[in-house]
């Protein structure tokens, strides 16, 4: 008998920022592995089996039909030629829409994890400081949490 997944238990191709990412979807995201076994399952997708009384540790086969039965869609996983599997994504019922805004939710939720510290939220994430800076201001955040939009706002 196989053990349910975790949020951590991602295969080690995932990079943390990726983890981050797919924690953040409002939409469940079930990853299964070439084999079709299961490997990751996002607090939504979760949800979603306990909702309609699936095995989380089912096979692709069995939980395919009922996840696209729920209008979930199907995708291949690659990375640099590598196919690590598959992921069904199954539809989302509330939060943000872009990736982007999927990034900026997992970046801040991680800086507030970090107390904002940069150096610490840059490593938990995987990527360099540098990286979160651009980051950060193209998301118009600001060090101490407020946007662009609050630090006009306040010089008014």
């Amino acid at each position: 008998m196989t053990q349910p997944m975790t949020t951590n238990q991602l295969p080690s191709v995932f990079s943390p920022l990726a983890k981050a990412l797919l924690d953040e979807f409002h939409e469940g995201v079930v990853v299964f592995d070439p084999q079709g076994r299961v490997t990751y399952l996002n607090a939504a997708a979760r949800g979603v089996l306990t909702e309609v009384e699936l095995d989380p540790t089912g096979e692709k086969d069995d939980l395919l039909p009922e996840l696209a039965g729920l209008g979930g869609r199907l995708a291949t996983l690659r990375v640099a030629g590598m196919e690590l599997g598959e992921a069904i994504f199954i539809p989302r019922r509330e939060g943000p829409t872009t990736l982007a805004a999927r990034e900026k939710d997992a970046i801040v939720r991680s800086l507030e994890a970090h107390t904002w510290r940069l150096a610490d939220t840059a490593k938990t994430l995987g990527i360099s400081r540098t990286t979160l800076w651009r980051r950060l201001r193209a998301y118009g955040l600001h060090r101490d949490g407020r946007t662009k939009w609050d630090q006009q706002s306040s010089t008014s």
